[in-house]
């Protein structure tokens, strides 16, 4: 646990009366085993942390707890783009692994953060159907830096932190220049261009793209840009 999900559980206290935290790397949606086994976890510590925080329940479930039944799950053609597109059956795990929980659980509110914008829109989009729940989005924590916080960051050097932090520190003045420009789509693939000849890193993908449909967008308002790419071996993702 990093201070981005206490951000989500601080906001959770401050809405509701009860806060109930789960702590489940869910083996399905990892398109990588290697990724999956190699994800960082330090149960003791994230206990500390929420005993700190006086959360009211704590659920550590076990792998047959959550997969006791099977299921397919389909996402739709038009939205397998951007980290779908690159994760096969990533959002399909997320998204089961989600209702599973909402079932089991049943809460009122659900706290998502914003760093996973991808993650969040199809997640609220599906769980809305179900009238069950309420995703309430937050936004991104970062580092003094500049990077969003996540529990891959533990897997990179000094050298490699450094980087990840200029690409964001990077984009994040792009986009303010954006509002002033036409011609946007060149200047992301001159973008993209820039960050790739940075050593050790591969961009898989840099778009804009319209934050309510995720469609393609040639302009700024109502839109982010949404960048995934390697630092080594270590795939980080952001929107801006």
């Amino acid at each position: 646990l990093h201070h981005g999900h206490i951000s989500l559980i601080r906001s959770s206290q401050k809405k509701c009366k009860k806060t109930i935290v789960s702590i489940f790397v869910n083996p399905t949606q990892f398109n990588n085993k290697k990724d999956y086994t190699k994800y960082p976890k330090n149960k003791k510590k994230d206990l500390s942390i929420l005993k700190k925080l006086k959360v009211d329940f704590v659920f550590l479930p076990k792998i047959n707890d959550i997969y006791n039944f099977k299921r397919k799950i389909k996402i739709h053609k038009k939205d397998k783009i951007l980290c779908a597109k690159y994760r096969k059956g990533h959002f399909e795990g997320v998204i089961d692994v989600m209702d599973r929980f909402v079932k089991m659980i049943k809460p009122k509110k659900i706290f998502m953060g914003e760093k996973d914008f991808q993650q969040l829109y199809l997640v609220r989009n599906y769980l809305k159907k179900k009238g069950i729940s309420k995703i309430i989005s937050c936004k991104t924590i970062r580092d003094n830096h500049g990077l969003a916080l996540s529990s891959r960051n533990l897997h990179l050097k000094d050298n490699e932190l450094k980087t990840a932090r200029l690409i964001s520190k990077n984009l994040a003045n792009f986009r303010k220049i954006l509002n002033k420009k036409k011609n946007i789509e060149k200047l992301i693939n001159l973008k993209k261009k820039e960050i790739n000849s940075l050593k050790n890193v591969k961009v898989e993908y840099l778009e804009i793209r319209n934050k309510y449909n995720f469609k393609k967008s040639i302009n700024i308002k109502n839109s982010k840009i949404f960048i995934a790419y390697y630092v080594r071996k270590i795939r980080l993702i952001d929107n801006f």
